[in-house]
């Protein structure tokens, strides 16, 4: 039988007894419907699973007995660095559930000329923080053992100034330069793969992603949405160089 897994932010070893958050708790006692005793699966994005049982189950808390720690090794060998324009609820939501589970390294969400999405400073703090709420969940069902960072959300220009030097730099066009079948890819570098919003890039967008060294990749005839562009490039991406065979 496949064991709960459980995202906690905490620091965990075998041998020891921790209270789960809320959220976790809520989840294990309420949703599921554990008690004492049943077996459960922590990890805190340390690359472990953390083996345990339920030691105490009470209205205001909920305590696991950590009994083992197992190395997980699910990451794929691809070093993927999605830069995402910034989509509206859900399918900004879809996006970076299904790029987890599809195995990308990273996230850097972006706003652009033609991003249909504006974030006051508070709200982009909860919506960095449910991101990486999302994140989480898709590793928690997906076993993978660390987590993909998402970034705080920041312009075109400022994450393209920031970006860390060499890797291979793509973005979708349906008349690009180069295509899966013929990419080189260094197996230690990074591939920075640029995904448009919903307004798609504008002129300037696409100068600067060019100045920053991106060259186009043709994934076939057909333009898509924002929330299919990126999936359909991480998996062919991934088929080619990295761990979907």
């Amino acid at each position: 039988m496949r064991l709960t897994r459980v995202h906690v932010d905490a620091e965990l070893g075998a041998g020891r007894e921790i209270v789960l958050p809320e959220g976790p708790a809520t989840h294990l006692a309420r949703v599921l419907r554990h008690q004492v005793g049943d077996a459960c699966v922590l990890f805190n994005g340390d690359g472990h699973d953390y083996h345990g049982r339920i030691a105490a189950l009470g209205k205001r808390e909920l305590r696991v007995a950590i009994e083992s720690a197992q190395p997980v090794e699910r990451e794929s060998p691809l070093q993927l660095v999605l830069l995402q324009g910034i989509a509206r609820g859900e399918k900004m939501d879809l996006i970076l559930q299904k790029a987890t589970e599809l195995g990308v390294a990273q996230v850097q969400p972006l706003w652009s000329q033609r991003s249909e999405v504006k974030l006051d400073e508070a709200r982009a703090e909860k919506r960095l923080a449910h991101w990486r709420s999302v994140v989480a969940s898709a590793c928690e069902q997906s076993g993978r053992a660390r987590v993909p960072e998402v970034a705080a959300p920041r312009a075109l220009a400022a994450t393209l100034a920031t970006l860390a030097p060499g890797g291979l730099r793509l973005i979708l066009d349906p008349e690009g330069e180069l295509a899966v079948a013929t990419l080189a890819v260094d197996p230690v570098a990074p591939v920075f793969l640029a995904i448009g919003p919903e307004g798609g890039w504008s002129p300037l967008d696409r100068q600067q992603l060019r100045d920053a060294g991106f060259q186009g990749l043709r994934l076939g005839p057909r333009i898509l949405r924002t929330e299919t562009a990126g999936l359909a490039a991480i998996a062919a991406l991934q088929a080619r160089f990295g761990d979907l065979a």
